[in-house]
């Protein structure tokens, strides 16, 4: 029996969307209840499903703190679309289907291999046991870790919960936190700040380049995406932490009054957050202008495709990158490390970085005018628009203060950055019947 995760006539970018819909009204349904409120009183429609699409879009901003006003039910639903989010419901109903003896039909392989960004079909069933088993792992790893640390100050059962939740929040880069003000009592903590970063980044890598890195553990064998992945997104960390450092280095709302390796461990973390985690641990708002674009930048680049985290994806943008020098030099092929990348990979990666950046500039533009923003707090709408795009979740405070439909727009701008905008624009046009009709070419004068 297949497992019918895919009607017949949907497309995987439907079904996908259909999917994740489902999930987040699912969530908000149960938000809403009053046993998911620690006052036993429902916390509004609006903020249910806001809450809900932040966690399944694994953004992390938020309306309502969660530890002071949810209960432990509504926490745990938090956990569990979470998890949904990150691994993504074709994944867990495969696991579902498996556990059961079901048959994995072809259309569940081709939606697997679109929520995974896999390159072929072959192999689907052992990648997504691959994907489980180490998330699982890793989360669990932390998860003790940070279990035995917090204990002496917390007791085990606090100590356990939140190095769970943390964990597993951590992995996803979902930047959701018990604490009002995310981990910057954790600020200089070496111990909080390797076990979250490094979650951060290797969920944030993608599972793709992972099982890689496990299986030709010789930079020589590894995969052309997986090469760009790991550098790029080093050289933007890197780039990050020297910046970061530097700007922010005698500010006296941020370093200043921080000891000299504290300064390095919050350069660290917020070099690696803003590229999808979410956590902070030097207040946002308290950062210069020029720490603040940078931030946005990161955010917007984001993870790695067919990872937990966001943004138009740091294969797409070294891709376009790369593209934009070929064609500058006057090549016609777009090369790198000796290889030759499809010409239309570039295109695409333009076209996914326009399409990105129009939709962050509309929904700005919308919000400034609904909101009535001044030009003061402009800046923080359109840093607001960018997280909530790039579904990282960083936040300089205003989306509490947003009005009902604001918020409605903040929803619907993670839904389409959790889903992709190139994949969202296939799942409203794909019904189109492909041409193969060519038509003459003509000159246009550009430039």
């Amino acid at each position: 029996m297949p497992l019918n995760i895919q009607t017949r006539d949907l497309t995987p970018q439907q079904a996908m969307v259909i999917g994740f819909s489902i999930i987040i009204l699912s969530g908000a349904i149960l938000l809403l209840l009053p046993i998911s409120s620690a006052s036993g009183k429902s916390i509004g429609w609006i903020n249910a499903l806001f809450t809900a699409t932040s966690a399944v879009s694994l953004t992390g901003l938020t309306v309502v703190d969660i530890a002071p006003n949810l209960s432990l039910f509504g926490q745990a639903v938090i956990l569990i679309l979470v998890k949904l989010g990150g691994l993504g419901f074709m994944l867990f109903g495969v696991m579902l289907a498996l556990l059961l003896g079901k048959r994995i039909t072809l259309k569940d392989r081709l939606l697997i291999q679109e929520a995974t960004r896999a390159f072929s079909i072959q192999g689907m069933v052992k990648l997504v046991m691959y994907i489980v088993c180490i998330s699982f792992l890793l989360e669990g790893l932390v998860a003790i870790i940070l279990g035995f640390y917090w204990s002496p100050t917390l007791g085990w059962k606090q100590a356990t919960y939140k190095a769970i939740f943390h964990a597993i929040s951590a992995f996803n880069n979902s930047g959701l936190s018990l604490y009002p003000n995310s981990l910057q009592a954790y600020v200089g903590d070496p111990v909080v700040n390797l076990c979250i970063t490094s979650l951060s980044i290797i969920g944030g890598i993608g599972f793709t380049v992972l099982l890689d890195v496990y299986s030709n553990r010789s930079w020589k064998k590894l995969s052309l995406h997986t090469r760009i992945v790991l550098l790029t997104s080093g050289i933007l960390m890197l780039t990050a932490f020297i910046l970061i450092l530097a700007i922010e280095w005698f500010n006296p709302q941020t370093f200043k009054h921080l000891a000299w390796g504290n300064r390095l461990w919050a350069a660290w973390f917020q070099a690696v957050a803003p590229r999808s985690s979410g956590f902070y641990t030097v207040g946002i708002t308290a950062m210069r202008s020029p720490t603040l674009w940078l931030i946005m930048l990161l955010m917007f680049v984001g993870t790695a495709t067919g990872s937990t985290g966001g943004g138009i994806k740091v294969n797409t943008f070294a891709v376009a990158v790369i593209g934009i020098i070929n064609v500058t030099k006057g090549n016609k092929d777009v090369n790198i490390f000796k290889k030759r990348i499809n010409y239309q990979l570039f295109v695409n990666a333009i076209v996914i970085i326009l399409l990105a950046s129009s939709i962050i500039f509309l929904v700005t533009l919308l919000l400034t005018l609904i909101e009535n923003s001044s030009q003061a707090n402009s800046m923080a709408v359109f840093f607001e628009v960018v997280s909530a795009f790039t579904t990282t979740g960083l936040s300089m405070g205003i989306t509490p203060t947003l009005s009902s439909i604001g918020k409605l727009i903040l929803i619907a701008t993670m839904f389409v950055g959790k889903i992709g905008p190139l994949t969202f624009a296939f799942a409203l046009t794909s019904g189109s019947a492909e041409t193969y009709i060519r038509y003459p070419e003509d000159k246009v004068l550009i430039g």
